[in-house]
């Protein structure tokens, strides 16, 4: 079946009121759907707040509904709910007491056995824990200690503040303020000195300012050379050959190739050492003995043969 627009208009409007009513009443601290039972009970001064714990024992059984002032008792009136499961003695107690060191104020049943049973209704004479009163008492005294010591450093602040603003001495506030005063005189010369310094020197500092835009171009071009040169490429390639520089001197230090073994091998500098002592003392002798290593024969007369101490060898034919 297809329902109207008048239909759902008015289905949504109903649900909206029940919504309503039911947000409403659990803000308050009551849930319409639980069934629960009203009493009343008053304490000579408001320690509770609507919507904390009605307790039996410690386990939650019910909240506080409203908590109003009763202008004909001069007292504050209570009501509150439990659940109508709980049955207890009108004879019972509510206690007034406080839930943990960070916690509010509750109230607490405490059950009663004897006399008539307690209807939704009725009203259940109070108490107030013992802790509690003195809590409340020791909370006010000290309220009341540290407002006094407050008002007399406030007062104590006024004097001085009076005598800082009655004080002609260099100390005292009309001084500062004196001096405050001929400072920003100062500063209103110094600024107006400045704005005159600019007003002279204007083409000046256009001149100035033209050559720092003239200067930032050139360096603008000279970076775009920069770039174009390639920078990178060139130094690649420079990178490379101090690579390969590095490998030769690696090459040379560990004496490999030619020039390793001449700066690594003891062996061939000693032979070469040896070779150039044999050459100079070949040298020396052919100084010495030159007739041992070159021999002139005019009349084809055959050369005489000397040994290495230079001694003439006879032929024995």
């Amino acid at each position: 079946m297809k329902l109207s627009l008048e239909v759902k208009t008015a289905l949504l409007v109903i649900l909206g009121i029940i919504f309503f009513i039911f947000g409403y009443n659990y803000l308050k601290g009551t849930n319409v759907l639980e069934t629960s039972d009203k009493y009343y009970t008053t304490f000579d001064f408001n320690g509770l707040k609507p919507s904390a714990l009605v307790t039996v024992k410690g386990n939650p059984v019910g909240k506080i509904i409203k908590v109003a002032y009763d202008f004909d008792s001069g007292k504050t009136k209570v009501s509150f709910t439990v659940d109508d499961k709980l049955k207890f003695s009108k004879n019972s107690t509510v206690r007034l007491y406080k839930e943990g060191i960070m916690g509010g104020n509750a109230l607490a049943i405490i059950p009663e056995t004897t006399g008539t049973q307690a209807k939704p209704g009725d009203f259940i004479k109070s108490e107030v824990e013992k802790d509690l009163i003195e809590s409340l008492t020791s909370k006010f005294s000290g309220l009341s200690s540290g407002l006094d010591g407050t008002l007399q450093s406030a007062d104590s602040l006024l004097v001085g503040l009076n005598t800082l603003i009655k004080d002609d001495s260099d100390k005292g506030i009309k001084n500062v303020i004196a001096e405050l005063n001929e400072t920003l005189k100062g500063y209103k010369n110094l600024s107006y000195s400045i704005s005159g310094l600019v007003k002279k020197n204007d083409q000046s500092l256009t001149t100035i300012l033209n050559n720092f835009k003239a200067t930032s171009q050139s360096l603008s071009v000279l970076s775009k050379d920069l770039e174009n040169a390639n920078l990178t490429q060139t130094i690649a390639k420079l990178d490379g050959a101090l690579t390969k520089v590095n490998g030769l001197m690696a090459g040379l230090e560990n004496g490999n190739g030619t020039m390793g073994k001449l700066l690594k091998d003891d062996k061939l500098y000693n032979n070469l050492e040896g070779a150039t002592k044999q050459l100079e003392q070949l040298l020396q002798d052919l100084k010495l003995n030159p007739k041992r290593y070159m021999h002139f024969s005019v009349f084809g007369k055959k050369a005489k043969i000397y040994d290495a101490k230079g001694n003439e060898i006879k032929d024995k034919k």
